[in-house]
């Protein structure tokens, strides 16, 4: 895991408290302050681990951004490789498969306008030869969980909308023209990983089940054909090894975590909330739901998150779902966004490049 660079907490743009006998009862790192009476202050400024170095454009990558929820001034930045035979997408003019994705920071921070975000989304499009929507979300505390998720079911609602649009109705013609709309898939990182976790649940519940949560996923003619969840961000009351034994010094440490599920979960709920726990005890029974596509969860040696993830994933086999776990051993929490450009994040993209074409020739898949 990257150690926290001493400036992280410097200067970050944000205000003071107002008044002498107001203060600072969360923090994290100086982007995010909660103040006593209940101020919310954001910093304007990206995170030293979004340099400007970090490619803004990439030469067979065209890019273009979106507001897909107008009242909540929602965006996506969507981006589709020049030639539909980059990365493997196959002949020129065949449409691609689709790669929603949803950006991590603890549903506290984060976005897909984020330099890091940004080039991982430009390298992600050209090698997995995919359009990538990189959709941003509403953010916690000042919209706490399951407002995330929420969003993400919004997300694909725009997306269905989209799909039955002629090529001049839908974003003139920019999606349309090169998404394969039967040839969905979701995935997301750390957060984001989270979020797509519960879209699959979501997805998967029962007509009863789904009456509970006020949710119509019928997104035909869109069909999400896999899950790809990123070193997800789950919680839960019980310690895990790999949690215990964080170093407390690193930037991504435990108790930045827990920050994160206090600001994030509804009011009262503790970190085996289903929100956070998806094995907590009031969470759905997952061996009742019907994972109608493919999961494929990856996870890093050195992630504070690891043991919890690769516990999801083996419980999920053992109910015979159909789940893929890979390991990047000695890789902390988010490599792929710390060095979009390394040879470890390009092993990356191909294992989901992988996961998309052999997934997108199952047409038995249904979203």
């Amino acid at each position: 895991m990257p150690t926290m660079p001493a400036a992280v907490s410097a200067a970050t743009g944000v205000s003071p408290p107002a008044a002498a006998n107001v203060v600072v009862v969360e923090d994290i790192y100086g982007f995010l302050r909660v103040l006593s009476d209940g101020t919310i202050l954001r910093s304007p400024e990206q995170p030293v681990f979004c340099p400007a170095t970090f490619p803004s454009s990439h030469p067979s990558v065209q890019w273009k951004e979106e507001v897909y929820d107008k009242a909540n001034n929602l965006r996506v930045r969507m981006y589709k490789p020049l030639s539909t035979a980059a990365g493997g997408g196959g002949e020129a003019g065949k449409k691609l498969p689709v790669l929603v994705h949803f950006h991590g920071g603890g549903f506290c921070l984060g976005s897909c306008t984020w330099a890091n975000v940004h080039a991982y989304c430009l390298r992600l499009a050209a090698e997995a030869g995919a359009v990538v929507l990189s959709a941003g979300y509403r953010l916690a505390p000042e919209h706490r969980l399951p407002t995330a998720v929420d969003d993400g079911v919004g997300f694909l609602r725009w997306l269905r909308a989209q799909s039955t649009m002629d090529a001049a109705a839908a974003a003139d013609g920019w999606l349309t023209e090169a998404a394969d709309f039967g040839r969905v898939f979701v995935t997301g990182d750390s957060a984001g990983g989270n979020i797509a976790h519960h879209l699959a649940v979501r997805a998967g519940l029962s007509d009863t089940k789904r009456g509970e949560v006020d949710l119509d996923l019928d997104l035909r003619p869109v069909t999400v054909r896999g899950y790809v969840l990123l070193m997800p961000f789950f919680g839960g009351v019980r310690r895990t090894p790999s949690e215990a034994e964080c170093p407390a010094e690193v930037l991504l440490n435990l108790d930045l975590f827990d920050r994160f599920w206090r600001l994030s979960l509804p009011a009262g709920g503790t970190r085996d909330h289903p929100a956070a726990n998806p094995f907590g005890p009031d969470s759905p029974e997952l061996g009742s739901v019907d994972f109608r596509a493919p999961v494929l969860v990856v996870v890093g040696g050195l992630d504070m998150m690891r043991d919890r993830a690769v516990d999801y994933a083996e419980r999920l086999a053992a109910m015979g779902k159909p789940v893929e776990l890979v390991e990047f051993a000695g890789k902390p929490h988010g490599f792929y966004l710390h060095e979009p450009g390394s040879e470890a994040t390009g092993e990356l993209i191909g294992l989901v490049s992988r996961f998309l074409h052999s997934c997108a020739c199952d047409r038995g898949a249904v979203a």
